[in-house]
């Protein structure tokens, strides 16, 4: 079966934590909004689904997954779902919910991280919110990062060291991919002081970068390049 993903086309954005593990599993999916609105695709047909013009249970926001009847939105369930039917995830209940619980944590970092150039209002322009950008991320570099990922430190040292869930690769270990990379991108002073810190959390990263099918996808032109309108924005006044 073929799953349909909906999501901005020029973002990676949360939708990426979904393309990520899609492709990592070798999934069959089609990447609706990228898709040409004269085979009814495109932005078109995700404006429908939002607008509940064609389902009955709209979503409030993308990513939104379609998996046969089935409409599922926001990230975490989406993976929840498709952990197990891809392979990426621990086969016990346990370990579904564990991995889940470690995506749970990690939308929590993803919400810190958009606010670091978006700290009062999502609407407003990053120019609009400069100098509360500078204070809030202040506080994000002194305390948040290290918190968020030396907690992932510790969850790899008291399982395998390689796998934040089970002893293979799961959605948690290409959202952390995404996370590490996307704040490389971003933060390239900061990261490059403080990756030293969280050395399996590194290994991690490029473990999974390394994984055939995730480098063939980075090496393609369906990785979205990071981009000042996305989730990862590089802003160098706050790179100190």
């Amino acid at each position: 079966m073929t799953y349909e993903l909906y999501y901005w086309p020029g973002i990676q954005g949360r939708g990426e934590f979904v393309r990520l593990a899609l492709e990592a599993a070798g999934a069959d999916y089609v990447d609706i909004a990228r898709e040409p609105e004269a085979q009814g695709k495109g932005v078109p047909a995700l404006m429908a689904l939002l607008n509940g013009a064609t389902v009955t249970r709209p979503p409030f926001a993308p990513p939104i997954l379609k998996d046969g009847a089935l409409l599922l939105a926001h990230t975490a369930l989406i993976l929840h779902h498709l952990g197990p039917k891809l392979g990426l995830v621990p086969a016990d209940e346990a370990g579904r919910l564990w991995t889940h619980q470690l995506q749970l944590t990690f939308t929590d970092f993803i919400k810190e991280i958009h606010d670091t150039h978006h700290p009062i209002a999502s609407g407003l322009y990053y120019e609009d919110q400069k100098a509360e950008a500078a204070r809030y991320g202040a506080e994000f570099w002194k305390t948040r990062v290290a918190k968020y990922l030396g907690y992932c430190e510790r969850v790899l040292e008291r399982n395998d060291g390689k796998h934040l869930a089970g002893d293979a690769l799961s959605y948690a270990d290409t959202s952390l991919f995404q996370i590490v990379t996307g704040l490389r991108y971003a933060f390239p002073k900061r990261m490059a002081r403080m990756e030293k810190d969280w050395p399996k959390v590194v290994a991690l990263r490029d473990a999974v970068e390394r994984q055939p099918r995730v480098a063939a996808y980075l090496a393609s032109k369906r990785r979205i390049p990071f981009n000042e309108h996305g989730l990862f924005r590089k802003y160098p006044e706050l790179d100190a």
